[in-house]
Order: structure tokens, then sequence, then C-alpha cells
């Protein structure tokens, strides 16, 4: 169960995530040791689940962000483990889900440039005997970053 104080604390950690236990006591009216002993016990339920270095994709050379839908022509669990195992292990894929509607899955991608977007599609995913088909959209803007949970 959480309060209003640990999701104040949610809030200030998903915005910035180095803060100190410090830093987060002055914030929610706490002494250090207190906001320091609340973010250790929401750590230890698994609610928070890690922290992260927010990174550019331009920075780093990825100048093409698309999603792309993947719809699976057999259901059969050793077919789709092969072709979720493909996607947990190609770092152009940062993150999947399991939809309900004409796709089965929506996969992010992310990569150099769209020749390399084409390599990704033509010769990983649409080769997986599991895949009966693939639809992608390129991102032109993203109108708003990925944002914090509202607690």
């Amino acid at each position: 169960m959480i309060d209003d104080t640990d999701r104040r604390l949610l809030s200030a950690i998903q915005t910035d995530a180095q803060l100190t236990a410090q830093e987060l006591g002055e914030r929610l009216n706490l002494s250090a040791s207190q906001a320091g002993r609340r973010r250790q016990r929401l750590e230890q339920s698994g609610i928070v689940t890690g922290a992260r270095a927010v990174v550019s994709p331009e920075g780093t050379g990825l100048q093409v962000q698309a999603f792309v839908q993947v719809q699976m022509a057999t259901h059969e669990p050793e077919k789709v483990r092969a072709f979720t195992r493909i996607v947990k292990t190609r770092p152009q894929i940062v993150s999947a889900w399991t939809l309900t509607g004409e796709a089965d899955y929506l996969l992010r991608v992310y990569c150099t440039d769209l020749a390399a977007l084409h390599q990704l599609i033509h010769e990983v995913i649409l080769p997986i005997p599991a895949v009966a088909r693939v639809q992608s959209q390129i991102v032109m803007d993203q109108l708003k970053q990925d944002a914090p949970l509202p607690i």
C-alpha cells in the first residue's frame, strides 16, 4: 500500500532518478533517513524496479524510430517462442507489447536509417515462420516524450 508521501516520492524520482535521500527529504518535508527508507521500501516491494539514464537516440546515430505491427500466422507455442526469442534479443527492438485486435504484437524500434529498418523487417522479422504480416509506421515527430506514470 502506498500513501500520498510515497506518491510524491515516486513522482519526484520518475523525473530525476538521481535525487539523493537528502534532496528527496527536502522535497517531501522528511528527514533524509526517512526519505531513504521509503525509497528503499518501494524498491524492495518491486514498485520501483530500477533507474535509467535518458539517452538521445539522435545523439547515438539512431535516426529512425518506428512502430511495427506484427500479425501472426500461427499461435503454436514453439513457433511463437522463436518469434519472442528474436524480439527479446534484437537491440533495435526497444519494447514490445501483445495486443488485442488485428495485430498480435506492437514493436517499438530504433534504427540508424531506413535501410537498417528495411533489413530488420525483411531479413529478421518476416522470415520467422510464425509471422504472417508486418506493417510499419515511421515516426515523423514525437509530440510528447515518454512521460512519468500519472501517480
